[in-house]
């Protein structure tokens, strides 16, 4: 199995790019975001690389940091998204901006991404929503965003006041995710045991209107 590749690149197409390894050129599919930052200069480049094997093709997708390439994996785990899709989402998506869609349960970012709808977005927020969570935020702040989208069991405290604050912000217009990420910054800046009524003004702040 292929784990890394360090070459020049070769070629670039539209997903896919050609990385030449000692005069052996691969194929490596590739994101958008992957794909606009490999140096076409001539410099050698590493890319990460995931091999999946078919019974009628190997395929090869590169990734330049571990964190696209573990968010690949997470989503290939998802009925119904295969690399090609997987690739697509993380090209319209950075992995924070992935985790931080996820973990506030926004479909709406991810249907940015060729060949997903609503329904394969909405699977993938419902699957994925826990180990999101895991990935990039306090545990209180993932069960708050979570029970403020009629996910678990409503929560209690600090995590209730932050999943109140965040139905504020969409209430007042603003899309969940970034909601969730102004009110995350709010919460962690202000500390433990803040109210919404200090959460609100502060991540209205963040969002530009204060």
């Amino acid at each position: 199995m292929i784990a890394k590749l360090t070459g020049t690149v070769d070629a670039v197409a539209a997903d896919s790019a050609v990385i030449d390894v000692g005069g052996v050129g691969y194929l490596v599919f590739c994101s958008r975001r992957t794909l606009d930052r490999l140096d076409r200069g001539g410099a050698a480049v590493s890319v990460l690389v995931e091999t999946h094997v078919r019974e009628d093709h190997i395929h090869l997708y590169g990734f330049l940091d571990a964190a696209e390439r573990d968010w690949f994996r997470l989503l290939t785990t998802v009925q119904g998204v295969g690399g090609r899709m997987a690739l697509a989402v993380l090209g319209v998506l950075s992995p924070d901006a992935l985790a931080t869609a996820i973990a506030a349960q926004d479909r709406i970012p991810l249907t940015r991404a060729e060949g997903v709808g609503p329904k394969i977005a909405s699977r993938i927020v419902a699957e994925l929503k826990d180990k999101a969570g895991a990935f990039a935020f306090a545990p209180a702040v993932a069960a708050g965003t979570a029970a403020a989208s009629g996910g678990a069991a409503a929560p209690t405290g600090e995590a209730s006041a932050t999943a109140d604050a965040v139905s504020a912000l969409v209430n007042l217009g603003y899309q969940r995710a970034e909601a969730f990420t102004a009110v995350h910054a709010a919460a962690k800046r202000l500390g433990a045991g803040a109210g919404v009524e200090r959460l609100i003004p502060a991540a209205l702040k963040d969002l530009g209107q204060a």
